[in-house]
């Protein structure tokens, strides 16, 4: 069962995420501060992290830098409740190494679905089932390890920068819109959450240093991710 930790300081946003989460076979921890959960954190090494960015003391953007910044627990995901008036905060939050959002107020299937989602990618489950190794240019990707290379040596991606960086490579040469890549990638549809790929683009892009330029911005489309030159 995967374990969850929910950390949120208002009582009842934190009783509603945690029942429904609850109700969908999920083990739930929960925490009112990001003191209590970076203790939680290092304790039990949840499979992910729902985490209020307007915490008292440690925000959530702190929180989530030092997670990120810890080898033990850096390749923990990590979901954000955001207000709507947050968006730089949503931005850097992903930029951080955040997987995702929700923006307050939020339907609780909503938040079940988006848990559901990053926890396939993290673990692996949307992986194809076709060729074990996909190889282009410098990159080299093994889908049975869930496991990218960069000129043999490997690359630190969460599970949201793996699917989609498969998922470029298995379409390269092709356009793909970013209403393609949210369906593909994080699984919905939802107008004005384009900058989510937008930021893990640029990430993706940074981690993969001078090989960045093979992911291909094609303006007022998407990206692509060019094909080798013969």
């Amino acid at each position: 069962m995967n374990k969850i930790l929910v950390v949120e300081d208002e009582p009842d946003i934190l009783e509603m995420v945690r029942y429904n989460l609850d109700q969908a076979g999920l083990d739930v921890e929960t925490a009112e501060d990001a003191e209590r959960a970076l203790q939680s954190v290092q304790e039990i090494l949840p499979d992910l992290i729902i985490l209020d960015l307007m915490l008292p003391g440690i925000d959530g953007l702190d929180m989530c830098r030092q997670i990120k910044q810890d080898p033990r627990t850096r390749h923990i995901p990590i979901l954000m409740l955001t207000a709507r008036k947050e968006e730089v905060d949503r931005i850097v939050g992903l930029e951080l190494g955040a997987d995702d959002y929700v923006v307050k107020p939020f339907s609780p299937r909503e938040l079940v679905l988006r848990t559901q989602a990053i926890l396939r990618r993290s673990q692996g489950s949307l992986q194809s089932t076709t060729d074990a190794w996909l190889h282009t240019g410098p990159i080299s990707i093994d889908k049975a390890a869930h496991q990218a290379l960069l000129n043999g040596d490997p690359l630190e991606l969460t599970g949201t920068e793996f699917k989609l960086l498969l998922t470029l490579i298995e379409r390269r040469g092709r356009v793909q819109t970013r209403d393609d890549l949210l369906d593909t990638v994080w699984g919905y549809e939802y107008s004005g959450y384009g900058r989510t790929v937008d930021t893990h683009i640029r990430r993706l892009r940074e981690k993969l240093g001078e090989s960045g330029e093979w992911i291909e911005t094609v303006r007022g489309v998407g990206y692509r991710f060019r094909r080798e030159r013969v």
